[in-house]
This record gives C-alpha cells, sequence and structure tokens, in this order.
C-alpha cells in the first residue's frame, strides 16, 4: 500500500481549459491563474494564452486552489482533486465582470511602421493597415530603398542587382520568378520586409545594392494557422490564388506558402526606327502574351531534445508563356526601299526547378548560445524556349522562315558550416562555405530548305555553352553593443574559379579571382527611441547564366541580342549613413544617404554593322565612376482614419566607359517619389489612393527609358473580423496605354523603340484568415543564405 501511495504521489498531472467572458462568451486571454495548496500555498502561476486556454501541467496527485483573476472581472476560485486522476478538464470558466470598475488607465504607442537598424531597414507589414487586403507587391512602393516599375519588376536603389530571401533562405522560385511570385503573395502573410543594405559578413559578398529579406508569419502553438487569397486583374493580368499554411505538433512544426497565377497582356502595338547616316529603318507591329505561374515553398523543423535541432526546407517552382506578333520592316536610303519584309513571331516558353535544404544544429549545455550548425543545400533549374519566325512579302530580303531553340540548365550546391560563440558581451560568428555551380546552354537554329520544304540546322549558328563556377568563402564577425552603441564589424574571404567552355568555337574561358570584404555597421540609440546608423561594405556582382549566355536572339533579325561568356566580376564600394525619427507623436521619418563607387561595371552595349545592317546589343565590362544617393521615407497618422505614406528615392549619378567606350559619360539625376493615402471608414471600409512617379532611367551608357507616372485607388471592406476582407481597385485610371520609349545612341547610328503598354487595368481581392497559433516554429540559427549570384536579367545598371 505504501508502494503505490509513492507512486501515486511522484506521478506526472496536469490540469487544463478555457478562460471566457460570461456575458460575451468570448475567450479571455491573459488572464492570471494561481495555483494553490489547500493550505494556501502557490505551487505555479501562469497567464491563459490569447484564445483563453491554459494548462497546468507536472502535478502532483493531491487537492488544490485554482485562483482565476482578470482586470475588469470578478476574481474566481475553483477547487481541484487530483487524488484519483492524471488529467482534469475544467472545461470552459467563465469570469464574470465587475458592476463598479476603476477606469483603467491605457497608454498606447503608435508602432513605428519602419525601423533602423546597424546594417538594415525593417518594414513591418504587420503595422500597415493596407497588408490584409494586398499582395505584397503592391506594397513594395511603401518601402524605403525599394520600387516598382511599370512592368511589375522590383528595384532596389534604383538596381535590379540584389537578392532575394524568404526567411533568411534562398529559393529559386524567387531567383526565377519574383514578381509573379510577389504578386499572388498576400501581404497578411508577411511579418516583415528587411532591406539590407550593409549585409554582414556572414552573408555572400553578391548583390550589389544589398539584399531583400522576406519574413513570413510564423506565429505558432500547437494547432494551425493560415491565409487564402484569391485575386482577379483585368484586362490585363489574370486570375491568382495564393496562400501560407503553418502548423506544430509538440516538437515538429511546418510553415508553407504557394500560390498561382495567369497573366495576359492583351494586344499591343510597337514602332522602330533607326537612323544612320545613309538609311533609315522602320518597324512597326503588335505584340501580344500570357504566361502562367505556380510556385509552393515548406520549411520543417524538428527538435529532437533542447540541445539538437534538425530543419530543412523544400521549393518548388514552374512556369509557362506563350507570345506572338507581326512586324512590318522597311529599310530606306535617300528616299528609296532598298530592303523590306513582313514577319510572324510565335514564342513558347517553360521552366521550372526545385531546391532543397537540410540543416543541423547543435547546442552545447554549458552555453545555449554557443551554436554550431552544418546545412547542405541543392538546387536545379531548367528552361526551354522556341522561336517560329516566318517571312512574308521579302524585297531584297533572302533570309528564309527559321526557328530558334535555347535550352538552359543550371544547378548549384552549397555545403556550410556555421559557429557562433559568445565571449562576454560580444557575440562572435565564424563560418566556412563551398558553392558549386554548374550552368549550361544549348541552343539552335534551324533555317527552311526551299528544296526538301524542311527545317534544317545551320551549325554556323548554333551555341553550345558550359560554364562552372565555384565559390569558397570564409567569414568572421563580433556583433557587440557599448552603451547606446551596437557595432557590427567582420571580414569575409571569397576565393572564387570560373571554367567557361564555349564548345561551339572551340574555346575556353578561365578566370579566378580573391576577394577581401570588410563590413562595418554602427547604430546609435539617441533619445526618445530616435536612432542614428553609419556603415562601410564592398560588394560584388558575379555574372549570371542569363547575362553569359551565348544565344543570340533572333526574333528581330534587324535588332538582335545576346549574352557575352567573358564577363568579369563587378566590385562596388558603398558608404552610408541613416538617421531615423519616431519621438514626434504619430509621425515616423527614416532619412538615408549614400555614396557608391564601381568599377567594371557591366552593361548593355549596342553596336552598328554598316555592312549587314544589324544592331547587336551584347554586355561588357565598360563602365566605372559611382553617385550619391538619398532615400526619404515618412509615415504620418495624425489620427486612426487617416494615413500618410511618402517614399523619395534620389541618385546623382555619373559614370565613364572604359577602353572601347572610353569617350561615353552619363551624368544624371535619377529619382522616385511614391505616394499613398489611406483612409479608414466606419464599419469596416477602408480607401486608399497611390501615386508613383519615376524619373527617366539609364539602361546603359547609350540610352535611357522614359519616365512614367503609375497611380490606384482602392477600396477594401473587411466582411469578417480580423478573417475575411474584400479589395477592389481600378490601376492607372487615367490612360488606358502607356509608351515606353528607348532611345540609343551609338557610332553612326541612332535608334528608338516605342513599345506601347496597356496600362489601365481592375483588380479584386479577397482574403481569408484562419486558425490561431501562439508560439515560434523553431529554426536553426543558421542556415544557407546563397547571396552571392546576380539576376539581373534586364538591361538595368
Amino acid at each position: 500500500m505504501a508502494d503505490k501511495q509513492a507512486i501515486a504521489q511522484s506521478a506526472q498531472h496536469r490540469v487544463y481549459g478555457i478562460i471566457a467572458d460570461s456575458v460575451t462568451k468570448e475567450p479571455l486571454g491573459f488572464a492570471t491563474l494561481n495555483l494553490r495548496t489547500e493550505k494556501d500555498s502557490l505551487i505555479k502561476n501562469t497567464l491563459s494564452k490569447a484564445d483563453g486556454g491554459f494548462a497546468i501541467e507536472h502535478l502532483k496527485a493531491m487537492k488544490y486552489n485554482l485562483v482565476i483573476t482578470s482586470t475588469g472581472f470578478n476574481e474566481r476560485v475553483i477547487a481541484i482533486d487530483l487524488s484519483n486522476t492524471s488529467s482534469h478538464d475544467l472545461g470552459t470558466i467563465y469570469l464574470s465582470k465587475k458592476i463598479k470598475e476603476l477606469k483603467e488607465v491605457v497608454i498606447t504607442a503608435n508602432k513605428p511602421i519602419v525601423q533602423q537598424k546597424a546594417d538594415r531597414i525593417i518594414y513591418d507589414m504587420q503595422a500597415d493597415p493596407e497588408s490584409k487586403v494586398s499582395s505584397v507587391l503592391n506594397m513594395i512602393h511603401k518601402i524605403p530603398y525599394l520600387a516598382v516599375d511599370a512592368d511589375g519588376n522590383v528595384t532596389m536603389k534604383g538596381s535590379t542587382s540584389y537578392k532575394v530571401l524568404i526567411n533568411g533562405k534562398p529559393s529559386g522560385m524567387l531567383t526565377n520568378n519574383l514578381k509573379e511570385v510577389l504578386r499572388t503573395m498576400p501581404a497578411s502573410t508577411v511579418v516583415r520586409i528587411e532591406v539590407i543594405t550593409i549585409p554582414p559578413s556572414k552573408y555572400d559578398a553578391e548583390g550589389m545594392a544589398g539584399i531583400i529579406n522576406i519574413i513570413t508569419t510564423k506565429k505558432v502553438s500547437d494547432g494551425y494557422k493560415g491565409t487564402l487569397n484569391a485575386n482577379e486583374n483585368f484586362p490585363q493580368g489574370g486570375p491568382g490564388v495564393g496562400g501560407s499554411f503553418t502548423a506544430q505538433d509538440g516538437k515538429f512544426g511546418i510553415n508553407s506558402y504557394g500560390g498561382a497565377s495567369i497573366y495576359n497582356s492583351p494586344q499591343t502595338s510597337f514602332v522602330n526606327t533607326r537612323t544612320t547616316n545613309s538609311t533609315n529603318l522602320q518597324q512597326s507591329g503588335y505584340n501580344k502574351s500570357n504566361s502562367k505561374n505556380a510556385y509552393l515553398g515548406t520549411e520543417l523543423s524538428y527538435e529532437i531534445d533542447t540541445l539538437n535541432l534538425l530543419s530543412g526546407n523544400f521549393n518548388i517552382n514552374g512556369n509557362k508563356n506563350n507570345s506572338s506578333g507581326t512586324q512590318t520592316s522597311k529599310l530606306d536610303s535617300i528616299g528609296n526601299l532598298v530592303q523590306g519584309y513582313g514577319l510572324g513571331s510565335a514564342t513558347r516558353g517553360n521552366g521550372g526547378g526545385f531546391d532543397a535544404a537540410l540543416n543541423y544544429q547543435l547546442g552545447f549545455k554549458n552555453d545555449k548560445n554557443t551554436l554550431l550548425t552544418f546545412s547542405y543545400q541543392y538546387s536545379n533549374y531548367g528552361s526551354n524556349s522556341r522561336d517560329a519566325i516566318n517571312i512574308s512579302n521579302p524585297v531584297d530580303y533572302t533570309t528564309p522562315d527559321y526557328r530558334q531553340y535555347d535550352n538552359e540548365n543550371a544547378k548549384e550546391q552549397t555545403i556550410q558550416v556555421d559557429y557562433v560563440h559568445p565571449i562576454k558581451k560580444v557575440n562572435m560568428e565564424a563560418g566556412v562555405k563551398a558553392i558549386l555551380r554548374d550552368s549550361k546552354s544549348n541552343s539552335a537554329y534551324n533555317s527552311l530548305d526551299s528544296t526538301s520544304n524542311m527545317f534544317v540546322d545551320v551549325p554556323a549558328l548554333d551555341n553550345v555553352f558550359s560554364y562552372t563556377q565555384n565559390v569558397y568563402g570564409v567569414y568572421n564577425s563580433y556583433q557587440f553593443n557599448m552603451d547606446k552603441w551596437a557595432f557590427n564589424v567582420g571580414v569575409r574571404a571569397e576565393y572564387t574559379d570560373v571554367n567557361a567552355d564555349f564548345i561551339s568555337t572551340n574555346s575556353i574561358t578561365s578566370q579566378n579571382y580573391f576577394n577581401v570584404i570588410p563590413t562595418i555597421a554602427i547604430n546609435k540609440s539617441l533619445k526618445n527611441n530616435n536612432s542614428f546608423s553609419f556603415g562601410f561594405t564592398q560588394r560584388l556582382r558575379r555574372p549570371s547564366i542569363y547575362r553569359l549566355n551565348p544565344y543570340v536572339d533572333r526574333s528581330n533579325p534587324d535588332f538582335i541580342s545576346s549574352g557575352n561568356p567573358n564577363l568579369q566580376v563587378v566590385t562596388m564600394n558603398i558608404v552610408q549613413a541613416g538617421y531615423n525619427l519616431t519621438s514626434i507623436k504619430n509621425v515616423s521619418l527614416f532619412i538615408g544617404a549614400d555614396y557608391t563607387f564601381v568599377n567594371n561595371l557591366d552593361l548593355q552595349v549596342t553596336r552598328y554593322d554598316a555592312a549587314t545592317g544589324i544592331t547587336s546589343t551584347t554586355y561588357q565590362n565598360t563602365g566605372k565612376g559611382g553617385g550619391a544617393e538619398s532615400n526619404i521615407s515618412l509615415n504620418y497618422s495624425p489620427s486612426k482614419l487617416y494615413n500618410l505614406s511618402v517614399n523619395v528615392y534620389a541618385l546623382d549619378l555619373s559614370l565613364k566607359g572604359t577602353g572601347n567606350d572610353a569617350s561615353s559619360k552619363l551624368n544624371t539625376l535619377l529619382y522616385h517619389v511614391s505616394v499613398s493615402n489611406s483612409f479608414r471608414l466606419d464599419k469596416g471600409w477602408s480607401m486608399s489612393a497611390n501615386a508613383d512617379y519615376n524619373s527617366r532611367n539609364p539602361n546603359s551608357l547609350q540610352g535611357f527609358k522614359n519616365a512614367f507616372i503609375t497611380s490606384s485607388f482602392n477600396v477594401n471592406k473587411e466582411l469578417v473580423k480580423n478573417k475575411l476582407f474584400f479589395s477592389a481597385a481600378v490601376n492607372n485610371p487615367f490612360s488606358k496605354y502607356r509608351t515606353e520609349t528607348i532611345e540609343t545612341t551609338g557610332p553612326g547610328f541612332y535608334q528608338v523603340n516605342n513599345n506601347q503598354l496597356y496600362y489601365r487595368s481592375v483588380s479584386f481581392s479577397l482574403n481569408y484568415n484562419f486558425g490561431r497559433l501562439k508560439s515560434d516554429i523553431k529554426k536553426n540559427r543558421k542556415g544557407i543564405n546563397n547571396d552571392d549570384v546576380s539576376n539581373n536579367k534586364g538591361g538595368g545598371l
């Protein structure tokens, strides 16, 4: 009998239930629970969770009193007997409101939307009410240093040379389909967006403008939570769906996000002209296109015990696009037609890939802040395209119909080891990393044979290209605080080995280079939560397969383009300062200033060949210089009914050519202004009005794209409180079309490309939030961050 009593006394018992309001039946979060013995000795105390639930565990088999209190409610005491049971479900416990109560003194403060750290700017998406009804892409223009052009492409500090991470990790779905993913990703699934302008040494040196890190919602406890979004855009655009799902069961957690969209671009026109000393070329025609995109990302975590943690992620993405067009081309010399033809084109393409990573984190008993992490990641992405060109009504033009095919594939493996160790008040980080890349392309040109009426391969116009790039890095950094100063200093060394095999011409290119990249980021906390920051770093841009691929695009026979397999790394030095003001009531203000120095800049270079009458464009390392940048971001909320957001970016750019382009110079002022007005009305209604202005922008030392204005007006309705939201918007209502004008000047020629873009559109969106979760899914503090390959596909700087 004594043995049985001993066993009962040592057994682990629990009591659980839900606290709720007796009148409204709504759960009461953060109620205080004191568990006492019958003799009134305190055993344990805790708080109810946000959903009113609570559980008190590891109790002995005996009798207790549970005392429950909550501000504005009467105290309640419940007797509990665990002598003969191991688990006691109290069900729903209702608290009644006090009849007489003192008015609570509530101290409130506006949550700043923009926060400044030593090395980055943080935009709190959850603090912006518009995030409940918008996509991430529609929110980008409000974030310091970021902007969106008329085609939906995101720029950072006026550049397309940056890296994008999701939850601190790279993903092929963002690398290859950024705007499609952001267009379908609900902003309500994002906690914050970090614009890392001075990346710490633990990050790879690639991405000249910096890094954009998208942090998705992962607040969980045992249970689940998710967001679903459905949207429609027309006549330009199409239907899309997106969402996220987070769940945790004990030591296992999962966070996933995905989406799919269809995007249609209705038929628009274009006019191309080129003038030389003796000829005038004029082309006109029509284009239309459509695309389909889908992506799915999943993060998994399993806590083996308090010192061992496994985590991993898997992402898959795919896209398919089709376009068609017609073109009439006429070449005149001294008023006489010397050449002409009609052209019909049809392009089909698709791409897809996946990436997977596994991380193992080891903690240490003597110091839980000391961590050792081993990581491995593999990714694969492939794409192919087919251009069908048909020639009609030729005038002194002998090129027959032709077909072009291009296949690309890029594989990447990453092995990484990170070590974090606190030394008194200094946090030391160190690590080693190897990135092994293998990229290939294979393109073919088939010409119509008049005798057999079949398409025959033309070996002289085929391209077979193989490119390997291995990057080996090591870093060491230190973070520490001194009074109100925060320091993040470090150094990174990288060795890059490149081998390119241009099989078609039997030529091989080898490069290797060593870079030492220092990083200094300092933040000073001032009075009233204001702050000042200063930083310096060096960034690299390694050419990606998109700029290296020698595939020659002949979809327009008079204007051809290709990559350059001989491109070299670009180096940029950045000095940055920033000031963040939050001390003025209802105002959040950030002011940033940078100065950059760049060498060996890879730019588009356009040449005209008088012998063939063809203009060709490729990339060359042909620029150096720099410029002073400034950014001002203002958020002003004079009341709960109105919010004003202003984002201004400016760059005074000065570049000059090198080598054969030494005579070329560029001195210009670039700027972007974004203004957003948000109005909160009664009964869940809200409205917003947005306008953006982008100045003309250089696409090389030779040319510019024209300026443009975008505008949008939104009406939003909260259908079910904090659950279901509806939004309707009209974009660019004042103009059905916009003309994008690209001017290019070079030795012996001047050309203008006028492309009509569909501008006006209407969109609808429905966003649904479900579930309720409260704690964080655990993940490794370290993991793979491959921020070291530029994905700058366009002709921007």
